[in-house]
């Protein structure tokens, strides 16, 4: 049963942030803010372009745009509940709700990125079936498969997290709330949680990552018995994009999220944190926009559309 105790809902939790006023720290809450506003015009870019772009209407196209929708979210949950610089309160409500949108859009892309794997072993193992197997409709499933099974992880961890009492300091050693932080506060004994946690966590990156390693293991040996030098290359450029997204995206996570909370340490937390949850959002539609044609032809389309419009 959980244990709602009444100290948990007297008070808001105060979030100390990542910078005070000194000149070093304003430079850097400057750039950090200049990478949020990068990473917001360049996942927005990328969901308007394919959605406006009908030659990118396809299952690659679509799973890209979703990966940008969740990282648009992810940075704007972080965003509108608080600001990255000085001290700021944050109800129980808002903390639970950030910690359900940000543990459920984490959990989102980790499946998302096993998806697009599959899209990319089936469009180059499996062309000529490409169509029936990555059908709209399973297309559609799939994601939305990605959608519901990070929900499902943000839920478990936002009332697990709040299942203990948090009776001593109220303040959160973070510039949001993320439950290892909030965990430290706890007056309970939380190591069972972080066991269950752990166990969580490794079969949450485990399953996904087995999927890719065997998506891209077949999609290496069918590239390496391609007779066109051409269609390697195609092939290489498409599938590096996403394993260079995998690879930071991937990192991190193990970093962050396995270790136990006696091994942590609040700032190494919050500047991995700021890596994982607005750097890697503002990388995301740099890569695929930078090594892709297709992305960067659509873009000029659009701009040469509103340069004729003037």
């Amino acid at each position: 049963m959980m244990v709602w105790g009444n100290q948990t809902f007297n008070s808001d939790f105060i979030l100390l942030g990542i910078f005070n006023h000194s000149p070093t720290h304003t430079f850097l809450f400057t750039l950090v803010l200049i990478i949020f506003a990068v990473a917001l015009m360049g996942n927005s870019v990328m969901v308007l372009l394919i959605y406006l772009d009908p030659h990118l209407h396809t299952p690659m196209y679509f799973l890209l745009s979703q990966l940008s929708l969740m990282d648009l979210t992810l940075i704007c949950t972080i965003m509108a509940f608080n600001y990255l610089s000085g001290s700021k309160s944050i109800s129980v409500a808002g903390c639970a709700t950030q910690i359900f949108f940000y543990t459920s859009l984490l959990g989102s892309e980790c499946f998302l990125l096993a998806v697009m794997a599959y899209d990319r072993y089936i469009a180059i193992c499996h062309p000529l079936r490409y169509t029936s197997l990555m059908s709209s409709k399973i297309c559609g499933l799939l994601a939305a498969s990605s959608w519901l099974l990070g929900s499902t992880d943000g839920i478990i961890d936002a009332v697990a997290t709040f299942s203990f009492s948090y009776c001593g300091s109220r303040e959160i050693a973070h510039f949001f709330c993320d439950f290892p932080s909030l965990l430290i506060l706890s007056c309970n004994d939380t190591s069972t949680f972080e066991e269950v946690l752990f166990i969580c966590c490794i079969v949450m990156i485990v399953f996904p990552v087995a999927i890719i390693i065997a998506s891209y293991a077949c999609v290496i040996l069918a590239v390496i018995h391609m007779q066109s030098g051409e269609g390697r290359l195609k092939a290489f450029a498409t599938c590096s994009s996403h394993l260079m997204v995998v690879g930071m995206y991937y990192g991190t996570a193990l970093f962050m999220y396995i270790r136990p909370t006696s091994d942590r340490s609040p700032t190494q937390d919050k500047m991995v944190s700021v890596f994982y949850a607005i750097l890697t959002p503002m990388l995301n539609p740099l890569i695929y926009s930078l090594r892709n044609k297709e992305v960067a032809r659509a873009f000029m389309k659009v701009l040469r559309k509103g340069k004729s419009g003037e």
